[in-house]
Order: structure tokens, then sequence, then C-alpha cells
């Protein structure tokens, strides 16, 4: 009995260490396969003193299906929700409602969740509440579309038409509902460079690095000798190259490395 607790404790241990460092490997090949994304909210002008927006959680799914399941959230938001005012989102000003790494692959859609604290406020200073049903009760749900690649940044921008969005019930109620009408554009805002280190049996650790802007980006290439700088903005750089010091290798600079938003820039084989 004393043998096999030994042997379970071996085992557990060994697991540990294994997944460990499993989860420490940061070789900058790309293996994480995750996409930096933002999500900001802007608006259209409207004919109102204010449109308040009780915006609750900002969440993506990895298809188009227009089921509840698969959702993830990553909004920037307190747990209560924080409440905007569209109409100070104009001429180019937004509000930023999600930044974070998500998985990269295909991106199907972003959900908008809002509130129960929504208000739409006249010219004479009236107030009367927006009702959003739709939006409340399920998220108002955006198609994207769009395929995120590893390493890369993309800015979504929710642009909200208030002119075009809210409405009032017909009859003598003069009760106001949301009904967004809402586009959605994306840009890409940084591209990934990579390249493979043909003798890495002799560089031993190599370091690939850039400066972009007051800032260096680095990272190791792996044991195949790959490497990859992701979240790098478009423009021309110098690829640095720091082999191992006992390797007897000088460091190498390769210029002119020029690279395109929302691409790769695949160096190729390179080799001292």
């Amino acid at each position: 009995m004393k043998n096999i607790k030994v042997y379970v404790l071996s085992f557990l241990v060994i697991a540990f260490v294994s997944l460990f460092f499993a989860g420490c490997n940061n070789d900058g090949s790309g293996g994480s396969q995750t996409s930096a994304m933002t999500v900001r909210l802007s608006d259209a002008p409207g004919d109102y003193k204010e449109v308040n927006l009780d915006v609750r959680d900002i969440m993506i799914k990895n298809n188009a299906d227009l089921d509840d399941q698969g959702w993830i959230s990553i909004g920037n938001l307190p747990t209560e929700g924080k409440i905007y005012n569209l109409l100070t989102l104009t001429g180019g000003v937004s509000a930023l409602l999600a930044d974070k790494m998500v998985p990269s692959g295909y991106l199907g859609q972003i959900r908008l969740l809002l509130g129960d604290k929504n208000t739409v406020v006249l010219k004479d200073g009236t107030s009367y509440p927006l009702n959003t049903p739709s939006a409340q009760q399920s998220g108002l749900k955006l198609k994207v579309n769009q395929t995120l690649m590893a390493g890369a940044t993309y800015d979504f921008l929710l642009d909200l038409d208030v002119a075009h969005s809210i409405v009032v019930q017909a009859g003598t109620s003069g009760n106001y509902n949301l009904h967004p009408v809402v586009k959605v554009s994306t840009t890409a805002t940084s591209g990934v460079i990579k390249g493979t280190i043909t003798n890495i049996a002799v560089a031993k650790q190599v370091v690939a690095s850039v400066v972009v802007g007051t800032e260096i980006v680095s990272a190791y290439a792996n044991a195949q000798g790959i490497f990859q700088l992701n979240g790098i903005p478009a423009g021309t750089y110098i690829v640095t190259l720091t082999p191992d010091p006992t390797s007897g290798l000088l460091v190498k600079t390769i210029p002119e490395v020029i690279v395109v938003n929302g691409a790769v820039k695949n160096m190729g084989s390179i080799s001292w």
C-alpha cells in the first residue's frame, strides 16, 4: 500500500510539472492562437438632447447560429453596466466597450447586451424611458463574419444610427422604443512577422526583436527555429536576431521588413 501511494504521488508530481512547463512555453511561434480585439461604440447624430444607453456586456460567438449557445463575454464593463450618452459619441469620438485577447479563427457574431435604464431626452428636456425589449432579453446580435488571424489586432466599431433607431409607438401611449440600426466595421490594426532559423542547433537560443515606437517587441525561436512577433503595426522594420552568446555567432539584423495590417510577413528561412 505504501508503494502504491508513492507511485501515485510521483505520477501527480510529474503531471503537474509537465503541465506547468507546457503552460509556460512561449516560443513566439503563434501556438497560443489568440488575437487582440477591441470593440468601440459610436453614433450618428439624432434630433434629441440625450440618448442614454445602458450597456451591460459585449459578447462574441465563433459561429453564425442564432441560438444562445457558445457566447463568450469580453466586455470591459462594471458588473452593473455603464450608461453612455450616444450623442456624445459623434464626430469621431467613440467609447471603448471591450479590449481583450480572444481565440483566433472565425468570428460569427458580436452581441450587445443592454439593461433597463435606457432613456431618451427630448430637445425640451423631457425624459422618457427608452424601451429595448429585444435587446434586453437576448442582446442585440450583430453579424460579423470575420476571420481573426493569430497574433493580429482587430478594432470593431459599432456605429449606431440614433436618427433611424428610435420610434414612437402609434396611438396615445407616447412610448419611445429603440430598434437599433447598427453598422459594424472592422479594421485590422496590426500584423505579424515570422521566420525560421535553419541552423537553430548552432545558434542555440535565438531572440527575434523589432522596435515599435518606444517599445521592443521580442520572442524566442522554438526548438524548430520558428519565431513569431505578434501585434506589429503596419510599417517597415529592422528585425534583430540575437543568438545565444555561447554560440559564437554575431547579432544579425535584417532591414526593410514590411508589415501590412491583418497579414503575416513570413521572412522565410534565415541562417548565419
